[in-house]
């Protein structure tokens, strides 16, 4: 059962020491997940062959495109809840508590219908090749049918981390991601199961996790203590909610079809080096999923500084997350490069995929600082209410430059060194435009508090 110590009042007390223990559970969360992810590529790719871990690998960009715009929905439940939280509105907590948790099981079930019906042409139009498309279908096929359980757990861990808990929600992942691991070497090495092994695994291990979550916010003793009697869709909080969170939504959708048409690109050159690009992306995703940590403790901390109005700890928000944007570029971006190609081998060990790995590594870590302001910033933007025009910002600074590129520079030069460089030319011109967004949404809401002060 919770206790209120899990929850931090982020608009009191130290914030560096704030941050550090609300984001850290979230890492640890994040990089458990990657590990438990990476078993499913680590059995699939020793045990079932190149052309299997091939066919879940290419799969990613597309299940990203699906669920990263209704996953993104959440974003709003932790804005308003935060806001409220921070403001002291009890009622206001409950009611969007409720909502977000029955608007994310209608939203769970239709995206699971809406990705069955959708998922074959769309593995075709990616280029996915001959060779590995019945197997890549087999598995999101499988996969989809999780997706009400992953949505209805993120809308629940929104909730927690709304209100300073970051714990909880990777107790219960954790949990999810052991019993899926084991489960990966039953059906794939026990009962040769391959791609639809590691799918049913997965789909059961997120119907667990999202099991444990609700089960412990129906004992919560707070004001997001889960009541399956007050489930209702209340609209006021919805709009409050989708105002947020659609915005967010559509970025990581626009975002994610731009890695659909990079990944088609990839997808040209071969088997080989789609197995390397997955490797890769597993061994990037320890540095990326570390400086997610500071994107949801920015939303949250910004939101409850907000609601609040501790305006003045905004400011502080964003130089202490620039803080450690930069500390973790340097040290875990150097180490990834110094260990690549060992974790590289640890998925295959193929020369050739590991040569091919190593290269896009390389060109990843040169600039991972300016991806990592790409996705924290907005997170502090969204806190303060603002969240078309961080959406606005990826669409131009990052997708359409990012397939205006594929359809020139890298027409022009087809390498796989020309495909990957458009990934730090975009994080840079669209991380900028996210840190002058910071800027002027700062600004708006300055003026808002003089006004308030003087009236």
């Amino acid at each position: 059962m919770l206790k209120k110590s899990n929850e931090i009042d982020v608009t009191k007390g130290n914030l560096i020491a704030n941050i550090f223990i609300f984001s850290l559970p979230i890492m640890a969360m994040n990089i458990l997940q990657l590990l438990f992810n990476a078993a499913d590529m680590i059995v699939v790719g020793r045990f079932a062959g190149v052309e299997p871990f091939a066919a879940v690998g290419a799969t990613g960009p597309l299940i990203n495109l699906i669920i990263n715009l209704f996953m993104g929905l959440s974003v709003g439940t932790v804005v308003v809840v935060s806001q409220e939280f921070g403001a002291g509105d009890s009622k206001g907590v409950v009611e969007s508590v409720h909502t977000s948790i029955l608007f994310s099981i209608i939203l769970g079930i239709f995206v699971m219908v809406l990705g069955l019906f959708i998922y074959e042409p769309l593995l075709v139009l990616m280029g996915t090749p001959e060779e590995i498309l019945p197997l890549a279908s087999l598995y999101i096929k499988i996969y989809f049918f999780g997706l009400p359980a992953a949505m209805v757990y993120n809308f629940c861990a929104s909730i927690l981390r709304a209100v300073g808990d970051s714990k909880n929600p990777m107790y219960f992942l954790v949990i999810g991601g052991i019993v899926n691991v084991i489960l990966n070497l039953i059906f794939v090495i026990v009962f040769h199961m391959s791609v639809a092994g590691v799918a049913f695994a997965t789909v059961i291990s997120q119907y667990l996790s999202m099991v444990l979550i609700l089960i412990f916010l129906y004992r919560h003793e707070g004001l997001i203590r889960f009541k399956p009697k007050y489930l209702r869709l209340e609209w006021e909080k919805l709009v409050q909610i989708f105002r947020i969170g659609f915005p967010a939504g559509m970025q990581g959708l626009l975002f994610s079809i731009s890695n659909t048409v990079v990944q088609s690109s990839i997808n040209s050159f071969g088997t080989t080096t789609i197995a390397a690009n997955t490797a890769a992306l597993n061994v990037e995703g320890f540095v990326a999923t570390t400086t997610n940590a500071y994107y949801n403790a920015a939303i949250t901390f910004t939101g409850q500084s907000m609601g609040a109005k501790k305006y003045d700890k905004i400011d502080s928000v964003a130089k202490v997350c620039t803080a450690l944007i930069f500390a973790t570029w340097l040290i875990l971006g150097s180490l990834v490069i110094i260990f690549g190609r060992p974790l590289l081998s640890i998925f295959n060990s193929d020369p050739e995929v590991l040569n091919l790995g190593m290269h896009r590594i390389f060109i990843m870590m040169s600039l991972y600082f300016t991806c990592a302001f790409m996705n924290v910033f907005p997170g502090i933007t969204r806190g303060m209410g603002y969240s078309i025009l961080p959406m606005l910002c990826t669409l131009v600074g990052a997708c359409l430059l990012r397939i205006v590129w594929i359809y020139s520079v890298f027409k022009w030069y087809p390498t796989i060194t020309v495909l990957y460089l458009c990934y730090p030319v975009t994080w840079s011109i669209a991380g900028l435009g996210q840190v002058l967004i910071f800027f002027y949404a700062r600004k708006r809401i300055r003026k808002k508090h003089i006004v308030e002060s003087t009236t």
